[in-house]
């Protein structure tokens, strides 16, 4: 579909484009109300019907189990998203992200289960890693075999994702079938050449903004650390990767860099840039055929990486 045509709600990427220009126009709000406004998605953008909402205690780690309806059998059977929410490690919980993961979880067939890791500058890097870390073992010490399991994030949540496969990979723990990032915000050093040649095309973020965000999260710590900035880790042993990206975003070239990179070191990757889309088109999939789009490819890749998973480890 072209980028010029009608969403199925009846949007255009354009209108929408011109709407998140205004209220961006809004100006600064504090960080408890930013907090308040980023979860007030859940009224504006409400979970698909037919996906249930659970509460899960991971040791001490909140978060949120969103199940269809559909699936039936003992859930460490079941095929299992381990989903990290954006807002640059700032603002952002299951609760502001419920209408993405609910879609996910009905297009892949799976459970999600929804982390509300420890956000800055109260909880500064590293603790959204060693939550991100933590979560991983949880679900495999409940039983969830790594061929069952997928990690996915958005923005920031799609570095977390990175972040949490790195973290797990050196602890010795097995790589899960795959992993699929959104816009994933992965070089916090902010330099890559799309922060200046996408800068007026992008309505959502700003370098300026970006950068803030790096610094409040980071305290102090060296943005090249690789748990912080994953395009700048050794790649090597990870699962396969597909990486979502709108053409239209300061962070292209995260997405692009990192694809390069893992594939250098042996990562099967596939990187899709969407002509016109811009910064987590998906969480518009409401109003935006184009973000409804995006989801169902996620599901359908992570599908066929569970079935090949699955086959495999049946030999």
């Amino acid at each position: 579909m072209s980028n010029r045509q009608e969403g199925k709600g009846g949007m255009s990427i354009e209108r929408l484009k011109s709407l998140v220009r205004e209220r961006s126009k809004r100006g600064d709000l504090p960080l408890a109300e930013r907090r308040k406004v980023m979860d007030g998605n859940a009224q504006q953008f409400p979970m698909p019907g037919g996906v249930s909402v659970e509460p899960v205690d991971l040791g001490g780690l909140h978060a949120e189990w969103h199940v269809p309806a559909a699936l039936s059998g003992a859930p460490e059977t079941q095929r299992t998203i381990l989903y990290f929410h954006g807002g640059g490690y700032v603002i952002g919980s299951p609760v502001s992200h419920r209408h993405i993961t609910g879609r996910l979880a009905l297009d892949a067939r799976a459970r999600i289960l929804s982390v509300d890791y420890a956000l800055a500058p109260e909880h500064p890097f590293p603790a959204a890693v060693n939550d991100g870390l933590k979560a991983y073992r949880w679900l495999l010490g409940q039983g969830h075999a790594p061929q069952r399991i997928a990690i996915a994030g958005d923005s920031a949540g799609g570095g977390l994702t990175l972040a949490t496969l790195l973290a797990a990979r050196d602890a010795g723990l097995p790589m899960p079938a795959a992993a699929s990032l959104i816009s994933p915000w992965s070089d916090l050093t902010c330099a890559t050449g799309s922060y200046e040649s996408r800068a007026e095309a992008d309505p959502m973020i700003t370098p300026a903004g970006i950068r803030e965000l790096a610094a409040t999260y980071l305290a102090g710590a060296d943005a090249r650390n690789p748990l912080a900035s994953p395009n700048l880790a050794d790649l090597r042993g990870l699962p396969p990767l597909l990486i979502q990206v709108g053409d239209d975003e300061v962070l292209l070239d995260d997405s692009r860099d990192l694809a390069a990179r893992a594939r250098a070191a042996g990562v099967e990757v596939e990187l899709e840039v969407a002509p016109g889309m811009i910064h987590v088109w998906h969480a518009f999939y409401q109003m935006l055929a184009e973000g409804e789009q995006a989801i169902a490819a996620m599901g359908d890749y992570l599908s066929s990486r569970w079935n090949s998973a699955e086959r495999n480890s049946a030999i």
